[in-house]
């Protein structure tokens, strides 16, 4: 006699094993439910007190006009918007952000990957000259500025250097340009280590079997490392980027002391001209909105960033 009785989730038939439930007719006892909610409550906290309430302050004092000490906020709706999307001084700001994230961005992905190929060749202390290479991430961002800023002054250690080989060196820090490649050049550096323990740890991951391949069909190390590595490598190079990105439209302790922001407003990246706005002429809903706009600029990169390294990899 057949049973009337249906099954209400299919069984998936798995080969060389048991048959599991399908996960969509997987139901969650309620449980199981509360314990999950029990143990990421701490998180959702932690995220809620310093990530997502701090963005929904910073929202509010950004529709204000306040100067950081009276106890009541003048509600000005989105007067800063307005006044910031007319400021000169702000799109100088954006400028000089971006050039110096798309700066920062292409030598981290070069010098990272270049590092970590060479460091991922079989020679004799590779532990020590990955320890040297690591030094510049765990410097005081302050104490490195310093450092850089007495070697390009007009008698410092670099131009003494172009003057032995008859060259007469610029004032690094004093030419707008110039003080930008100099800015760009010291992040980089600093971020040199991480970078390439980053691409390092996905080289030393990366099959070796489609190598061997490749060289047995007469492939060169040239095209190994173009058709091979550098498409392989294409996540890691997506977090390389985002991080570089970020760390640029965040920048402002490097900046602060290697130029101040000049000369003549030629590094003043946003983090620079909100401190400005902000702490030094008190226009705290201002250096708000500056913040506020950055924030968005970020998540709007990083996302529109993201979609397209997704849709590469589905295309692979």
């Amino acid at each position: 006699m057949v049973s009337s009785r249906t099954t209400a989730r299919p069984e998936v038939l798995l080969p060389g094993g048991p048959a599991r439930r399908s996960p969509r007719g997987t139901r969650y006892h309620r449980d199981e439910v509360l314990t999950a909610g029990v143990f990421l409550l701490p998180a959702l906290l932690v995220i809620g007190v310093f990530v997502l309430f701090p963005i929904i302050s910073a929202a509010h004092i950004s529709l204000t006009s306040w100067n950081g000490f009276d106890p009541v906020k003048e509600f000005i709706g989105f007067e800063n918007y307005v006044r910031l999307a007319g400021d000169p001084e702000f799109w100088n700001s954006l400028l000089v952000t971006v050039v110096y994230a798309v700066g920062v961005c292409l030598l981290s992905v070069v010098s990272g990957l270049g590092v970590a190929l060479l460091l991922d060749a079989p020679i004799r202390a590779r532990g020590f000259y990955r320890g040297i290479y690591f030094l510049p991430a765990v410097t005081s961002s302050v104490a490195a500025a310093i450092v850089w800023k007495y070697m390009l002054d007009p008698a410092g250690f670099v131009n003494t250097l172009l003057a032995q080989v008859g060259i007469a060196g610029p004032d690094w820090l004093q030419n707008r340009w110039l003080a930008l490649i100099a800015l760009t050049l010291l992040t980089v550096w600093k971020n040199i280590g991480f970078n390439a323990v980053l691409y390092l740890t996905a080289l030393q991951a990366l099959p070796h079997g489609i190598y061997e391949a490749a060289q047995l069909d007469g492939a060169s190390g040239w095209q190994r490392l173009r058709l091979l590595t550098i498409p392989l490598l294409s996540p890691m190079t997506f977090f390389v980027v985002l991080q570089a990105l970020i760390t640029s439209f965040q920048a402002f302790d490097l900046v602060y002391v290697l130029t101040g922001g000049g000369p003549r407003g030629g590094t003043e990246v946003l983090g620079m001209f909100m401190y400005r706005e902000a702490f030094r002429l008190g226009d705290f809903g201002y250096g708000t909105a500056i913040a506020f706009v950055t924030l968005v600029l970020v998540l709007g990169v990083s996302l529109v960033q993201w979609r397209a390294s997704g849709a590469e990899g589905e295309r692979r």
